[in-house]
């Protein structure tokens, strides 16, 4: 006789309050093992196989491809097979697969900084805070404010990028496997691109050739046909919209939905789309980190006339930090304002911001203090490498000490970068340039690499700040 059980959204050991399903690997009425990979679902640091909890058939499931449902909401329901191999109730699983009661509702508090260190997640300076209750499950943790658990499924719409609609996940996986999105046929609702079409494409390259001339017949309409005869359904309200032309007006589906006929080359601007996945972890994060951090900024220029060559900027910059972390420790620190502690690390973990399409990853270089500059070089790459592919694993994003943003790879000089507590400081590093410098008997042109140092003045003094950041000007103007 079989039993009806629901099986709830893990926190997938990540302490977000959310993931969004990106392809259920198995329909109702399926009948499942135990372990057996149930559906993919992307957080916003990665996408994960999450397994069935149950051996038995598939009797509903709570939500479609690009749907968000909360922690510990219902995922699928399953008619549990008694006969077939089942997991004891008291055997670890390593997630929570049902919510513990919830007490009523409190002002949140303050976390622990151990709480702290564990709900970091990806952002300026990657550690998120938790600030559930007590009383709130414990895993609860989320990246700012209390986690609900409820049986709320919301919808997001998939975004459409030059006229191209696919989810994120199905972005990333197109890129890895070398797959040109424009030239996938979609098999989706409203022309939505799916995990499925991408693996095909990449398996059949042939296909993609005769897949784009289809989408394009599918997706341009005739001009001659719209000039003659404009649709019933195309509106000229919109601000921009210029008569009948196929590019510019509004034709809806015949469920109603707007249909873009921008071609792919062309980028759409003026459109609202959902922030979803890193992009809306990161605004909670930096939310959060605004309204409790005191930030203040030192600026200064580190001289580097003195190097010789083969010298890597990014690991001098890291040995500068543990070389100016074990001179101040206070900077190399967790604060928590709510209990009045503060944290000293004697390790130095530095968390190396990793700009990305879909938003702003920071992993964790572990023990920068006991890492030599190959060794350094050769774990920055491999962080960033994983971040890229998707594949950096979820503890790799938290529990760093303090943070380098070098957005000067880009353009900048000095910064106001953001500190996520617990963390108290982060280190930003500018573009590099030459500049005229006095010395004894004339002048010199020197090689200077602007940093700026961002503390939470809260934990730190300025005093303290200002011998940090001498340290780290003295060390990066050492020849090697």
């Amino acid at each position: 006789m079989s039993i009806d059980k629901d099986f709830l959204l893990p926190d997938l050991g990540e302490g977000l309050p959310d993931a969004e399903i990106v392809e259920w690997l198995v329909k109702e009425g399926d009948t499942v093992m135990l372990d057996q990979p149930l559906v993919s679902m992307e957080t916003a640091k990665a996408v994960v196989e999450v397994p069935s909890p149950y051996s038995g058939v598939v009797a509903k499931l709570h939500g479609k491809a690009g749907d968000v449902i909360d922690t510990g909401a219902p995922l699928a329901t399953f008619a549990v097979d008694p006969t077939l191999p089942q997991r004891a109730d008291a055997e670890d699983t390593g997630h929570h697969h049902a919510p513990k009661p919830k007490a009523a509702p409190q002002p949140p508090s303050a976390p622990s900084p151990r709480e702290q260190g564990e709900g970091r997640a990806a952002a300026s300076a990657a550690p998120a805070v938790t600030t559930s209750a007590p009383s709130d499950r414990a895993d609860a943790g989320t990246v700012v404010g209390a986690m609900q658990a409820s049986n709320e499924v919301k919808h997001e719409a998939v975004i459409a990028i030059g006229g191209i609609k696919a989810m994120p996940a199905v972005r990333a996986a197109a890129k890895k496997l070398g797959v040109d999105l424009t030239r996938v046929r979609p098999s989706g609702p409203d022309g939505v691109i799916t995990m499925q079409d991408v693996k095909h494409a990449a398996a059949n390259p042939a296909s993609l050739a005769a897949a784009a001339s289809v989408s394009l017949a599918q997706t341009t309409p005739a001009p001659a046909a719209a000039a003659t005869s404009p649709s019933p359904r195309v509106s000229g309200e919109r601000a921009g919209v210029r008569g009948n032309d196929p590019y510019t007006a509004d034709p809806r589906s015949l469920a109603g939905k707007p249909v873009r006929t921008t071609p792919p080359s062309v980028q759409a601007s003026g459109q609202p789309e959902p922030v979803r996945g890193v992009r809306r972890n990161m605004a909670r994060i930096m939310a959060e980190a605004h309204a409790q951090v005191v930030p203040t900024t030192l600026c200064d220029d580190a001289d580097l006339h003195a190097w010789t060559p083969g010298n890597d900027i990014t690991a001098r910059l890291i040995r500068a930090i543990v070389v100016a972390c074990k001179a101040e420790p206070a900077l190399n620190a967790w604060f928590d304002m709510a209990n009045s502690t503060r944290t000293l690390h004697s390790r130095v973990d530095v968390g190396i911001a990793v700009d990305t399409p879909e938003g702003l990853f920071v992993p964790a270089l572990r023990n920068a203090d006991m890492l030599d500059a190959r060794m350094i070089r050769e774990g920055v790459n491999r962080l960033r490498a994983q971040v890229e592919d998707r594949s950096i694993a979820p503890d790799e994003l938290k529990g760093y000490t303090i943070s380098l943003s070098n957005f000067g790879m880009y353009a900048g000089r000095y910064a106001t970068p953001v500190i996520v507590p617990p963390c108290v400081a982060i280190v930003a590093a500018g573009k590099g340039r030459h500049q005229l410098v006095p010395v004894m008997g004339g002048i010199e042109t020197h090689k200077m690499l602007p940093l700026s140092l961002t503390f939470d003045h809260r934990a730190a003094t300025g005093g303290e700040a200002a011998r940090f950041l001498k340290v780290m000007l003295d060390d990066l103007a050492r020849a090697n």
